[in-house]
Parts: structure tokens; sequence; C-alpha cells
């Protein structure tokens, strides 16, 4: 909902120029379904007494159909305004921070917004600038989001921080619903030079998403070694049936049975074993996941979160690496008391 798909920033600093010709041939790339241009910079949010500290992002008339946002206000309306009249859109966070009201009924709050001049010359009596904005809506996406963020009109604040008329922080694009996120980044890359930076949603969020990786691989680490402590009562229970079946081993040695046979027999065994644990491990975790795909039955205690169950996503690849590990662990453990099995003499008594 906040994220856009692809995001166009600067490589080094805060702000980039760039031509109408240049933002005209991103806009009519055949995978691109909208632009819209962006500023954002840290701003000093005042109401009365009260303020706060947020990411001010300001934006065009097309942010609507790139983001999510105006779907989650839960308070008045998505409604930046204009450069003469600029309105600002709050986080319910940041709502609270600053004791801002937005009623429909009754006066909204005009918020004081304090912001650094693009160039301010050392002076001090310069360095900062203060613009007056009508508090229209509020939003609630997740907690980090509306504790940290507003929106307000972009012509505004580039009156207020003193930017040119080509000169952004940001460009926000929204692809096609069959377009190749992958394939797009590197075809914007190509018309641009290396002074921009282009990121995916993915690449935006790669804190997140490396430690869900992270913690993802940890839990398999830890599981894998449960399932090797585990795998030494299949140790015991092969190795225990390799002393009961000393006269039968025996027997099949006399008829002419290789030690390798031997050994096969036992490995096959356990490897049965570790393939109906694998299989039965499996099959529960299928009906497990569909259930709660189906039915949301583990929840998501806080609120807040968009969603409040715990999501699950059925992933082939995962399915196999630990029917592998699964079968490779059972593989391991029967392999001693095969062996022994094996070497054991010819004993007829």
């Amino acid at each position: 909902s906040f994220y856009s798909d692809c995001i166009i920033k600067p490589t080094s600093g805060k702000t980039f120029t760039i031509t109408q010709a240049q933002i005209n041939t991103i806009k009519n790339q055949p995978f691109v379904a909208g632009i819209s241009m962006v500023v954002e910079e840290k701003a000093l949010l005042k109401n009365g007494d009260a303020q706060t500290v947020v990411s001010l992002k300001a934006v065009d008339e097309n942010f609507v159909t790139i983001s999510g946002i105006s779907d989650k206000i839960n308070t008045g309306k998505f409604d930046i305004g204009n450069i003469d009249d600029p309105k600002i859109v709050l986080g319910y966070g940041v709502q609270n921070a600053a004791s801002i009201s937005v009623s429909e009924a009754l006066p909204s709050s005009t918020v004081t917004i304090i912001l650094p001049k693009k160039n301010n010359n050392n002076n001090l009596d310069d360095a900062m600038t203060e613009g007056n904005c009508l508090a229209s809506g509020v939003f609630a996406i997740q907690q980090e989001i509306d504790d940290k963020y507003a929106f307000t009109n972009i012509d505004f604040m580039k009156q207020q921080l003193g930017f040119a008329t080509n000169e952004f922080s940001a460009i926000d694009i929204k692809l096609k619903t069959k377009a190749n996120v992958e394939d797009a980044k590197k075809n914007l890359q190509k018309l641009l030079d290396k002074s921009f930076t282009i990121q995916t949603r993915y690449e935006q969020n790669s804190n997140l998403y490396n430690t869900l990786k992270f913690e993802k691989w940890a839990i398999y680490a830890v599981l894998t070694l449960i399932l090797i402590i585990a795998a030494f009562n299949m140790v015991s229970a092969l190795s225990m049936l390799v002393l009961e079946k000393r006269k039968d081993i025996s027997i099949l040695r006399s008829m002419g049975t290789t030690q390798f046979n031997i050994q096969k027999i036992f490995l096959a065994e356990g490897l049965l074993l570790g393939i109906i644990g694998a299989s039965a491990g499996i099959l529960l975790a299928l009906v497990i996941s569909f259930l709660q795909i189906k039915f949301h039955l583990i929840k998501i205690a806080g609120g807040t979160f968009l969603i409040d169950y715990f999501p699950v996503k059925l992933m082939l690849p995962d399915f196999i690496i630990v029917a592998l590990s699964s079968i490779a662990i059972a593989f391991i453990a029967s392999w001693y008391p095969a062996k022994q099995a094996a070497s054991k003499e010819i004993l007829l008594k």
C-alpha cells in the first residue's frame, strides 16, 4: 500500500534534476502504468505546543493512482491541496504525537511545517522556512509507517525548500500487472545515466526482507538440528534390529548373500523410515497450511499490521529441501547400523 513497484532515486545526494523529455520517455514505456514525482524531506510539524518530526513526502496529483494510500484513509480523505491551499495527510501515529484534529464536521487543525532551506548560506536567520497546511486526512497502514510519514502538495513543498522546477527527490513508478519487475528495472536504467538509482519494492525494504530470509533459514537450521537429535533414535532402533537379526544375517550370508547386499537391506529400512516420516510431515504441513490459508486459524496479536492472521505461502522448493534433508539424515543415521550388520561374522549356533 505504501511502496511503489519501482522508485528512481539519486545515486548520491538527496535530489536530482531531470528534463521533461526524460520524464515523458519514462512515462511512455510499455511496462509503465503511471508515475508520480516526489520531493521528500525531514520536517518539524507544530500544532500549538505539540510537535513531532516526520518524513514529509510531497507528491503530485498522480500519486493516488500509483499508491494504495488513499484506500487506507480512516479519517477524512487523501487531499494534498495545491500550492495556494496546501493540505497534509498524516499517519495515525503522527496525528497522535502532535494532537492534530481531523474532522469533516468540525474545523481541522492547521499545522505549521518547518523545513530546512536548500541554500541558506550558513545564515541561521534564513536556514529554516515555515508554512501552514490544513490537516485533511489520516491513514493507518503499519505502526512503523504511521509514526513516521506525512504527505503534502509537491508544488508547495518545492516552493518552501527553494527547489528548481525540474528538481525532485524521487520518481514513484507503477508497473503494469504482467510486467516483469527486474526487466523493467534494467530497461529504466538504460534510459538514465549512472547518477540515477532504481530500486524495486523488495530493494526499498531490503533490511526487512533480509531479516525475514535469515529468520527462515535460522528456523530451518534449528528444526534440522532437532531432526538430527531425533535420528539417534533411528540409530538405536536399527542397532537393536541388527542384534536381533544376527542369525537371519548369518543364514543369508551362508546362502551366498554378500556383505554389500546385507548393508543395502538395512540402509533400505532406514531410508524407508525416513521417507515415511518425511511424507507424513509434508502431508501434515499441507493440511495445516491449507487450513491457515482458508480459515486464518493462527492470529497475529497487537493489531498493528494490515492483516490479523499469520500469512502462509506454499513454496515447492521449501518442500523439496525439507524432504531431501530428512532423507539425507535418515541415510546417514542408517549407515553405521547397516555397516555393522554387513560386518557380522557368520554364526549358525
